[in-house]
């Protein structure tokens, strides 16, 4: 079966991870922006002040996507460049340059896909309370409303969320992403149902005013757990854990979040472990929080652990294959995942990122030999298309990342890119992975 003709094969980024130029142009500050280097919590304190300058090389990294072949790119809108204050006021030089973006994309046929919102929250509405402000997700809708105003009319694909998993959980219960604070569960589950409400109003927003047909998901990240083996237990046991909310680590669940979005519900579980504590939605609400979606998107990079073996696990264990920023290599969450997904969802699956850090460097012939990122990448796809042969239907796949970037808390000590970036020169050098995807997007996936 392997993937249709209508497989999207990409590349992705986030803006705070590549664009750099943080007070050009009159854009406004992000939490990222003011807390990086005074939290005392990233690598270096380094921040993504200038990053990849892709604000002022989007040009150039344009036809590093046509050279890969990259038939799709997704990438995310500042909003403190699109609204300086989070509302108000709009910064045209910020529109224009999606706007510009966009065109050049469309113009070497690579279809843009807009993510909406990945974890750069307008600092101005930070110190109002920021998700715990019952107006939140009216503050996310105006800004929804000023980009699909401007860019539907070329865009397609609109993803409105990016892992609200690590948004909420990393930001603000583990506190090592900005704004670096630890809430109780209360908070949590408040700030939760705000996230889960400004994805309803965008994504309804979306589907009634975009000027091309919109295709429109979110995207979310694992966990998945992986069956021990293929009985119908194993199988049940590992979809039941995939789906588990996790009590008081329900932030980083699956189901908190795609439940209320595609079914329509809270999660059984949730509703068991904290009553009356859950914030309601209006029946009003609950209608536009589950507006019908046209894909599933998830981010995928290893599987969620299973069971413990002493001081290790199924995943972790001594000698496991890991990536440089420690992450294991299991491969067969990329066939279980869309698999569970596409069972409980009921909707294609895109791959909206996948990829890995490694310890790349450019070497003596002036090229960047990353075998390991082509042996991993050639793993994961191929589960990937394992799933599809299987019967479970793909969308596309988006490689993470184009670029090296500003790896947030680890700051430029991972390096995910298809493209090297030396940062003091800003030269980009397309790597040996970047030239094995393009035979892979060239093939449809075919050879793997």
């Amino acid at each position: 079966m392997g993937f249709g003709k209508d497989f999207l094969w990409g590349t992705a980024t986030a803006s705070y991870q590549i664009e750099g130029a943080y007070n050009e142009d009159g854009k406004g500050l992000n939490c990222w922006d003011v807390y990086a280097s005074t939290s005392g919590r990233i690598k270096f304190n380094e921040n993504a002040n200038v990053a990849c300058d892709h604000y002022h090389h989007m040009k150039e990294d344009v036809a590093l996507m046509k050279e890969i072949g990259a038939k799709a790119y997704r990438f995310s809108i500042s909003w403190t460049r699109i609204l300086p204050d989070g509302t108000g006021k709009v910064n045209e030089k910020g529109i224009k340059f999606y706007s510009d973006l966009v065109d050049e994309l469309l113009a070497n046929g690579i279809e843009p896909l807009i993510t909406l919102y990945h974890w750069d929250y307008p600092f101005e509405l930070h110190k109002k309370g920021g998700w715990m402000n019952p107006d939140s997700s009216e503050w996310f809708l105006e800004y929804t409303k000023v980009v699909v105003d401007a860019l539907s009319d070329r865009v397609s694909y609109w993803i409105t969320l990016n892992e609200p998993q690590c948004e909420l959980g990393c930001g603000f219960k583990l506190g090592n992403h900005s704004p670096f604070e630890q809430h109780n569960v209360r908070d949590l589950l408040i700030m939760g149902h705000n996230i889960i409400l400004s994805h309803g109003k965008a994504a309804d927003y979306i589907r009634n005013n975009a000027k091309k047909p919109a295709k429109i998901s979110f995207a979310p990240i694992g966990p998945c757990a992986i069956p021990e083996n293929v009985s119908p237990e194993a199988v049940e046991k590992a979809r039941k854990l995939t789906f588990s909310t996790n009590k008081d680590n329900f932030c980083f669940s699956i189901s908190y979040w795609s439940d209320p979005i595609y079914l329509g519900k809270y999660p059984d579980e949730l509703i068991e472990d904290y009553g009356d504590l859950v914030p309601k939605f209006t029946e009003e609400e609950w209608k536009l929080v589950s507006t019908p979606l046209d894909f599933y998107g998830t981010n995928i990079y290893y599987a969620q652990e299973s069971k413990k073996i002493g001081e290790y696990s199924d995943i972790y264990f001594q000698g496991k294959m890991m990536t440089n920023i420690g992450w294991p290599l299991t491969p067969e969450v990329m066939y279980w995942a869309p698999k569970f997904y596409y069972e409980r969802y009921g909707k294609p699956v895109m791959m909206t990122e996948n990829g890995m850090a490694s310890h790349d460097w450019v070497c003596l012939d002036g090229k960047v030999h990353d075998s390991y990122r082509i042996d991993y990448l050639h793993r994961y796809i191929r589960e990937f298309r394992r799933a599809a042969d299987d019967g479970v239907e793909l969308a596309g796949y988006m490689c993470w990342s184009l670029m090296d970037n500003y790896e947030w808390s680890h700051g430029y000590t991972q390096r995910f890119g298809l493209v090297y970036v030396d940062y003091p020169t800003q030269k980009r050098t397309i790597k040996d992975s970047g030239y094995w995807f393009k035979k892979v997007i060239e093939t449809n996936g075919e050879e793997l």
